[in-house]
């Protein structure tokens, strides 16, 4: 069978991006005098942490592509390319296949220009529409159904993009949410744990938390 993912091309490009991300703490975010993350746009935090690269873990990204390969997904959504480390999980998956394409969107400028070569070089580009700006606006009008969404972008806006995008989830899609350990995802972990929502839900200890939600629709 093949597995994209362990191609020499895609590992390549995963490690050398991992190795990179390592240095995050050294990047030294820089906003307005006398403001802090909770008083800014998204674009200005994105600004302000454009060298940043706030990935998933190996083990989630491992997570994401088994998830992919197994439900096998016609249209992939995910919020927060960054670098395109995740991106390159879901591209090596619908590329494994044989259908399906991932669509990502990224509000950093820099950032999408820099994942989309990582793409190419990973031998994964063909498989991935990457839209530039703010993801209410990117992905509106995005045709469904969708099957898989990754919500790893800035947290406040999780659960906002899911609302958007709940018109044009297929039965039983499955969107997963990273980070879950922040207490930014407290508003996002209360509606998808809500059976009135219509989600069915499961943590997962991978990375900083992932929620895997199923969307079984409302009554």
């Amino acid at each position: 069978m093949v597995n994209t993912l362990a191609s020499p091309a895609v590992q390549a490009v995963l490690a050398r991006l991992f190795a990179a991300a390592a240095h995050d703490d050294e990047v030294r975010p820089v906003l307005p005098p006398g403001l802090g993350y909770d008083d800014v746009s998204p674009l200005e935090k994105s600004e302000a942490l454009e060298d940043a690269y706030l990935p998933i873990s190996a083990e989630a990204g491992n997570l994401l592509y088994a998830l992919a390969r197994a439900i096998r997904p016609e249209t992939v959504v995910e919020f927060g390319t960054s670098f395109g480390i995740s991106t390159v999980y879901l591209a090596a998956a619908v590329t494994d296949n044989g259908t399906g394409h991932v669509v990502t969107t990224e509000l950093s400028g820099k950032k999408a220009q820099a994942a989309q070569a990582n793409l190419r070089a990973a031998g994964v580009a063909g498989a991935v529409s990457l839209l530039t700006g703010d993801a209410r606006e990117t992905l509106a009008g995005l045709p469904g159904p969708v099957r898989l969404v990754l919500l790893d972008g800035w947290k406040d806006l999780c659960l906002p993009v899911l609302r958007q995008l709940e018109p044009i989830l297929a039965a039983g899609a499955l969107v997963a949410a990273d980070d879950t350990s922040m207490a930014s995802m407290s508003e996002y972990l209360a509606y998808v744990r809500d059976p009135g929502n219509g989600y069915t839900t499961v943590s997962f200890p991978v990375g900083d938390g992932m929620e895997i939600s199923a969307w079984t629709g409302r009554s």
